[in-house]
């Protein structure tokens, strides 16, 4: 408690005493650009992460980085989606699960919760469709490897369930709203993002092109830990993000290069797209 008082004292001082316009200016209501939704997890801080001021950001966040479904919950979840895309106005979505979550480590062995944290049993069932959809397609992997899969089919998970809400199926339809899915890893600092255009995670200024409404560009999401790589897929009526079933290929020469970052392993796994999502 020291440590919070001390901080609230410097952030007076230094913060509050160079940003008073700013502060006035948020006095009479707030703007924000952009919905983040993210996980509790202490290690994740939105503001930090994308380097945003007070004001910039809507954030969401709970264990798992979890909506439910449209009705599956009386939680401040589904009532924050609603007022953040009709109330402020806000035309970006971004879903960012992160590396080493102890949620979805949870939602893994789900069984094991339920005496010990009967709550977090309770919550964690609300990504049921992720704990299935990883036990049925990714029966050989095992361990980490099992964990980075959960987290990135999580993310993807949560934008389907996000879709089923009314404010947000009608701007989808009107393309007046876009949904980014990113990965955050804890030790390197590194954000995964999907690039539609080149088929691959890529760091996410790759997702600042604007396209031009009446487009139709195929989007797709693959997971960033899964096994096997896009194929072709129909064109949208609207840009969204959307969840497509991939094939087997082999990546083409150089699109590895796209990811100076990975192991040639974790490439691998990146580009050999996501299972099918049936």
């Amino acid at each position: 408690m020291k440590k919070l008082i001390k901080g609230l004292r410097e952030f007076k001082a230094s913060y509050v005493a160079t940003h008073r316009d700013l502060l006035e200016q948020l006095s009479h209501g707030q703007k924000p650009r952009v919905l983040f939704i993210t996980c509790s997890d202490s290690r994740i801080v939105p503001n930090l992460i994308t380097q945003t001021d007070l004001g910039e950001l809507f954030v969401i966040r709970n264990a798992g980085n979890i909506i439910p479904p449209y009705g599956a919950a009386n939680g401040g979840e589904g009532a924050s989606v609603e007022y953040a895309i009709h109330a402020l106005g806000i035309d970006q979505i971004v879903v960012c699960g992160h590396s080493h979550c102890g949620a979805m480590k949870g939602l893994l062995q789900l069984n094991k919760l339920q005496e010990e944290m009967p709550l977090v049993y309770d919550w964690l069932k609300h990504a049921e469709a992720t704990r299935r959809l990883v036990k049925e397609n990714y029966a050989s992997y095992s361990g980490e490897e099992l964990l980075e899969i959960a987290i990135a089919e999580n993310v993807l998970t949560q934008i389907e369930n996000l879709k089923t809400y009314p404010v947000i199926h009608s701007k989808l339809y009107q393309g007046k709203l876009r949904i980014y899915a990113w990965i955050y890893h804890i030790e390197t600092g590194e954000v995964l993002a999907y690039d539609p255009e080149t088929h691959s995670y890529m760091p996410p200024q790759s997702q600042i092109t604007e396209y031009s409404k009446d487009s139709s560009i195929p989007t797709r999401l693959i997971s960033t830990m899964a096994p096997p790589v896009a194929c072709e897929v129909p064109p949208l009526q609207v840009e969204e993000v959307a969840i497509v079933d991939h094939g087997n290929r082999t990546p083409e020469p150089g699109e590895q290069d796209a990811l100076p970052w990975l192991s040639p392993e974790q490439a691998e796994r990146i580009y050999r797209g996501t299972v099918s999502r049936r």
